[in-house]
């Protein structure tokens, strides 16, 4: 009997410390080949990279029944995808973990083995577009409009970002919705105190986790640390700062924030940036919009407690095992985060009711639970 493959886009896998959907991609296709169906199959797809990020896709992803390597970059490969250009190796089920996807006509019915899947993580392009530069408002919404005509579904990660999508393109049932997980690979091993004193970790810190773009909140949280309510505690960032479309160097020399009370880490891997969450005092994620959060899954799961705005898809995320920060009034909404802050901080009550609470809440999430679902979603089709 032959095998039927699931072709996956591995999109930004390949990349050294990959976050955002880079870790996702990897997460979710890790599962994927454990828990495939007999005489199933995976089948990574990776645009035209450097032949370390296909070595380190094949070292993360053992059982990969092969890594397809297009000709074309990401930046090539997204502008032919986005103008109908789709021709990809191989035949079968195609699963792209984000809006990078060959989207094409196709008829699933005739031939049940050819359907295409992509994921939306949120719904920001449509909800608050002027947190995002206008070329990745464009890029956005062109893809959603081809997978409004030739996806078969579209996995969302939560219920409140499916309402979004729903209002704003009219997907009706096509919207599937499949969570995410924390990551396995954050171990904290023995090495702990060697790599925070190598990363110059304070003492006690806040932290924040990016990405960082517009929408995060980030600057938010720089005014709510100079605030008279906060706690004198400084903020450590983990994750790339977009400085095309934040200069946190201004916005900190406006909130009058003293230089040691910033610290950027950029990019971690696995291993320092799970001791960066676990010796936080707390995760602070004030996204204004956004989609499903890996860093409060993370952080829950590493006992790390989490303040977070009212973002709906945030709430829906915590469940209550966060402390929620109103939006409403955005001038007065640093004070609110300065003063959750400070009431995690001083308060080991509630700092460790928190604790409890992310514990049992990120359990309640896997990736092996996601990829079951995946699997399922395409036998449905």
């Amino acid at each position: 009997m032959s095998t039927t493959h699931l072709r996956v886009i591995l999109d930004r896998a390949g990349e050294e410390s990959p976050s955002g959907v880079g870790r996702y991609a990897l997460e979710l296709t890790r599962q994927l080949i454990a828990t495939a169906p007999r005489d199933c199959g995976v089948l990574g797809i990776v645009p035209s990279s450097p032949e370390s990020d296909y070595q380190r896709i094949e070292r993360e992803l053992p059982g990969l029944a092969h890594l397809a390597k297009s000709a074309l970059d990401r930046r090539q490969l997204s502008a032919a995808w986005q103008h109908g250009f789709t021709r990809l190796p191989g035949r079968g089920m195609v699963h792209a973990p984000s809006l990078f996807a060959p989207l094409r006509r196709h008829d699933r019915f005739e031939n049940p083995n050819e359907q295409i899947v992509v994921t939306i993580h949120d719904a920001v392009p449509w909800t608050h577009p002027e947190i995002m530069s206008s070329r990745e408002v464009a890029w956005a919404r062109a893809m959603a409009s081809r997978a409004k005509r030739y996806a078969d579904a579209i996995v969302v990660p939560s219920h409140a970002v499916a309402e979004q999508l729903d209002e704003a393109l009219g997907l009706g049932d096509r919207l599937r919705v499949v969570a995410g997980a924390a990551s396995a690979s954050l171990i904290r091993g023995n090495d702990a105190a060697d790599r925070a004193t190598r990363l110059r970790l304070p003492d006690r810190y806040i932290l924040a986790v990016g990405p960082f773009l517009p929408g995060n909140g980030i600057n938010d949280l720089i005014w709510a640390l100079s605030d008279a309510a906060a706690p004198d505690l400084p903020l450590v960032l983990a994750g790339p700062v977009n400085d095309d479309l934040l200069d946190l160097g201004r916005v900190q020399s406006d909130a009058h924030l003293a230089p040691e009370r910033l610290l950027r880490l950029g990019t971690l891997d696995d291993a320092d940036l799970a001791v960066t969450y676990d010796r936080a005092a707390a995760l602070v994620a004030p996204h204004l919009a956004g989609g499903f959060s890996l860093p409060v899954l993370e952080a829950m799961s590493l006992g790390t407690p989490v303040i977070h705005s009212d973002a709906p898809a945030l709430v829906e995320l915590a469940a209550g095992a966060g402390l929620s920060v109103a939006r409403h009034d955005f001038a007065g909404y640093p004070r609110r985060l300065a003063e959750a802050i400070r009431h995690v901080a001083d308060s080991g009550l509630a700092a460790e009711e928190l604790v409890v609470r992310g514990r049992d809440r990120a359990r309640a999430f896997s990736w092996r639970d996601s990829a079951e679902k995946t699997w399922q979603l395409h036998a449905d089709l």
